[in-house]
């Protein structure tokens, strides 16, 4: 599965941004799909993900109420909805996937990465 992600830019403080991972297999609707970050000299982290039909979402506590994922399976493409930015938000944005059956593990295909950056 290759993945290619966009939408990142500069944003204030308090602003949105919406982010777009476009999948080029066609049995995108058989994986899990999450967002990592990874910030400046910081471990990549979770943030969000959707399962296979985008009914369950899961989210890191960090993002929970201002982000949302979601999913178009008819489209290849997962989504990730930034609301009320800030500045701890900034970060190099992957999309992954996982065929593991969960959203915890198994993310075995990355996108490129969006470098999202939220100034004060």
């Amino acid at each position: 599965v290759q993945l290619q992600a966009s939408g990142g830019g500069l944003v204030q403080a308090g602003g949105s941004l919406r982010l777009s991972c476009a999948a080029s297999e066609r049995t995108f609707s058989n994986y899990y799909m999450g967002w990592f970050r990874q910030a400046p000299g910081k471990e990549r982290l979770f943030v969000a993900a959707v399962n296979w039909s985008g009914r369950s979402t899961y989210y890191a506590d960090s993002v929970k109420g201002r982000f949302t994922i979601s999913r178009d399976n008819a489209k290849n493409t997962v989504y990730l909805e930034m609301n009320s930015l800030k500045p701890e938000d900034t970060a190099v944005y992957y999309c992954a996937a996982s065929n593991s059956g969960t959203y915890y593990s198994g993310y075995s295909y990355w996108g490129q990465g969006t470098l999202v950056t939220v100034s004060s």
